[in-house]
């Protein structure tokens, strides 16, 4: 079977550097933290006060007030992210063929406010829970309503693997139009998580930073002095399109997606293999899957969430994985300025690496000041500063929670 080649022709962005795709890449190139305090709720009580929150969104450039009522924020994210890839692509409605047009999402949570409001109300004074409560809540309610807001009737679903939700998505949709089950489909993640459970969930695990005094240096991937991630929220979308279709409409390509894998490191709930065994693995995978050597790899986009284990083992995987062409690789975490996005980190991790291609520029690694010497800084971290390099093939890894990895595989068309 000849597989069919697939493209990204729109997207979308709502996330702490931005709330659209042109002022997120120029907050990227300019080595901007999105983390400040704390607004959405009193953090004074908890040990880490500060987050990557999405600053000045407008839910009703989306929908009405009457019917954002109806949904959680992170579904809020998801239609305002996939509204904004659908007008960039340029597509005509009446052209699409529905019955092969889907949606492919993810969400590592879902509607945790939603499930929070309602059970603290319920505990404290309420006996009823609202007819919403359910459907707010559900992980798949965002790609189940982006199916509907634009009547595709195709492969219609949501992946929940923790960090690596986004990605995983991405795959998924990326084989649909390949092996020729789908046309068009629309894929990304969101994750609105910083509210109190998020906040205070993470904190009893000692998982995210409480840098309270200097919130904007906190997210300090691969530094010595790094003490956990930054929380952050938001959403990405794409429009994946077949290759010739897209061609033959005109569209702009943003680049091609080649190859994606998938791996478990079967070793532990929250903590990573020290020697990276899943994460090179998945590496390996995705590279032959896209039907390239290593050494055609120009850029990484690594998970890089600025946690002690973590910063260690991904590293080893990419030198055990690329061996000497590991020090020629651009590497940069973009966590260190949006922080980490949980679910949609793979979506808005994965724009980053498009960005890249597309505009021939290494976003930097931020908030660089100390080297760690249990990795190997030979590797070029990009710290501090952006570079500008030629990026014809970029991956982007993302790894969650119960051992899922996942990476994928972007060419310059």
């Amino acid at each position: 079977m000849e597989l069919k080649r697939v493209v990204i022709t729109g997207v979308g962005t709502v996330n702490p550097l931005g709330n659209s795709v042109n002022e997120y890449w120029d907050n990227l190139q300019k080595g901007v933290s999105g983390a400040t305090p704390i607004s959405k709720f009193d953090a004074s009580k908890y040990k880490t006060q500060f987050a990557c929150e999405v600053k000045n969104f407008d839910v009703e450039q989306y929908m009405e007030r009457k019917e954002a009522r109806k949904y959680d924020l992170y579904t809020h994210y998801a239609l305002a992210t996939a509204t904004q890839a659908m007008t960039d692509s340029g597509l005509d409605m009446e052209r699409i063929d529905h019955d092969r047009a889907g949606v492919i999402w993810g969400a590592g949570i879902g509607g945790l406010q939603t499930f929070f409001e309602e059970t603290r109300s319920f505990r404290e004074d309420n006996p009823r829970f609202s007819p919403f409560f359910i459907p707010k809540m559900i992980a798949n309610m965002a790609g189940g309503l982006i199916s509907i807001r634009y009547r595709f009737r195709g492969p219609n679903f949501t992946t929940v693997t923790a960090c690596a939700s986004a990605s995983h998505a991405i795959i998924e949709a990326f084989n649909m139009i390949r092996l020729g089950r789908a046309e068009l489909m629309i894929t990304g993640g969101s994750e609105a998580a910083v509210n109190e459970a998020g906040v205070a969930g993470f904190n009893s695990m000692r998982a995210i930073s409480t840098r309270n005094d200097d919130p904007k240096t906190a997210s300090r991937p691969f530094d010595k002095d790094r003490d956990g991630f930054v929380i952050g929220e938001g959403s990405a979308a794409f429009i994946l399109e077949e290759y010739e279709s897209a061609k033959k409409r005109g569209a702009h390509i943003y680049a091609e997606i080649v190859g994606g894998g998938m791996s478990s490191d079967a070793f532990h709930m929250t903590a990573p293999d020290p020697e990276g065994r899943g994460a090179e693995l998945v590496m390996k995978w995705a590279i032959e899957d896209a039907g390239l050597k290593p050494e055609d790899v120009d850029y990484i986009n690594v998970h890089g969430t600025s946690t002690p284990l973590g910063d260690i083992a991904e590293p080893k995987a990419i030198i055990k994985m690329f061996g000497e062409h590991a020090y020629k690789l651009s590497i940069s975490s973009t966590k260190s300025m949006t922080g980490h996005l949980l679910g949609a980190a793979g979506a808005v991790e994965g724009l980053a690496s498009v960005l890249a291609i597309k505009n021939s520029l290494i976003p930097p690694t931020i908030n660089h000041f100390t080297d760690d010497p249990e990795i190997d800084n030979r590797l070029d971290f990009t710290f501090n500063v952006a570079k500008q390099k030629n990026v014809n093939i970029a991956i982007s890894n993302t790894f969650g929670f119960g051992g899922h990895n996942a990476t994928l595989v972007f060419k310059k068309l």
